[in-house]
């Protein structure tokens, strides 16, 4: 029954219009409008983000959503085009090469939103 519905991605936020401002401008998101609940939504290929207000923001040390793309580097490219900063780290195990990391069959980049949530873009290798 699942696997045929819609999934929205539900991400915390601060500050509403700054989150806006990132995912419209930076992310060049598809803005759907403002839920009776106070959530903002977005479409973004058959998924839908929502951000929704919470005055501690996000928590989570891990990534909330990833995008896949088909080429990471020219992905990357784009959005740094468009002001996003890109983590890098030399970890055991977790070490990137201008801002890619190889995880088995994919490639991956990590950045983050200005409310803190942690975004990835990936490419499959296989």
């Amino acid at each position: 029954m699942l696997q045929t519905n819609q999934v929205t991605v539900i991400l915390p936020v601060i500050d509403m219009e700054r989150a806006r401002r990132f995912y419209e401008k930076q992310l060049e998101l598809k803005p759907l409008g403002q839920k009776p609940d106070g959530k903002f939504i977005y479409h973004c290929g058959g998924t839908e983000i929502a951000l929704f207000p919470r005055p501690g923001g996000t928590k989570a040390e891990h990534t909330a959503l990833s995008f896949r793309v088909a080429d990471i580097g020219k992905a990357i490219g784009e959005l740094e085009g468009r002001g996003v900063k890109f983590a890098d780290y030399d970890l055991p195990g977790l070490k990137t090469v201008e801002h890619v990391c190889v995880l088995g069959s994919e490639k991956a980049a990590w950045f983050q939103d200005p409310e803190g949530n942690i975004l990835c873009l990936h490419e499959d290798l296989a």
